[in-house]
């Protein structure tokens, strides 16, 4: 039976009546899967996610490039940060780049065991939803929050996943989760920007004047690449 369901935190992974049979889609707009598929976009081998700030620094002692950021901020003494225009040089193409973030990094822990674990963002919304979509397979969408806190712009992302998909295919189930992430998007779809004005990661990231951050992770389809998790390394999926 497909199902569609969303885990508004990744504390909610293992209450799922079987999360590692099902498409794993890893959430967080501001910033890190928004970073990761502009990675990909400027041509990024793969990517090792990591939990932590110790697993990235034993990567950059052994000469890896290493993105590491905590409470929206770039790490001192690390390559790259959380920002996606970190990742929009020549410098990254081909290379395997080493990422941990406050969020986005510790989903992709989480829900590692799973199916297949994939990495979402409005940046490649239309590419996920239509081979979503085609795999005879349930979803949950795996919100990263804040802190394992919900919050509203993985929640809006989430919506969006669940209007495309069910335009496209037919699904057995859709949850209540769903449905609520769904009736979210559609009270925001004309103008997300707008609609998170008053949240708290868009307010946390404006004060650090990352404003230019936000309106680029809101943009929709800059890239038709859709990254997935093999052998705990993310790289870009051959369709």
């Amino acid at each position: 039976m497909r199902k569609i369901e969303v885990g508004f935190s990744p504390v909610f992974f293992n209450v799922y009546d079987s999360p590692n049979d099902s498409i794993v889609v890893i959430i967080d707009v501001l910033r890190a899967t928004t970073a990761i598929c502009t990675a990909f976009k400027f041509g990024v081998k793969e990517i090792i996610p990591v939990a932590t700030i110790e697993e990235a620094l034993s990567y950059k002692q052994k000469g890896y490039l290493v993105g590491a950021e905590r409470n929206g901020l770039k790490l001192d003494g690390f390559d790259f940060g959380n920002s996606p225009y970190h990742y929009m040089g020549s410098n990254i193409k081909d290379q395997t780049i080493v990422l941990t973030t406050t969020n986005g990094t510790q989903a992709i822990e989480t829900a590692k065991n799973a199916y297949k674990v994939v990495i979402g963002a409005f940046t490649n919304l239309s590419a996920l939803c239509n081979w979503l979509a085609k795999q005879d397979k349930s979803v949950l969408l795996l919100c990263s929050g804040w802190k394992n806190k919900l919050n509203l712009e993985d929640s809006l992302f989430a919506g969006a996943v669940v209007n495309e998909i069910t335009k496209l295919s037919e699904y057995d189930e859709i949850s209540d989760s769903a449905l609520c992430a769904k009736y979210l998007y559609n009270m925001a779809k004309e103008d997300p920007d707008r609609f998170l004005h008053h949240s708290s990661h868009r307010r946390r990231l404006a004060k650090l004047n990352l404003k230019q951050d936000i309106k680029y992770s809101l943009t929709l389809d800059l890239t038709d690449i859709i990254p997935i998790l093999i052998d705990n390394k993310l790289v870009k999926m051959k369709i």
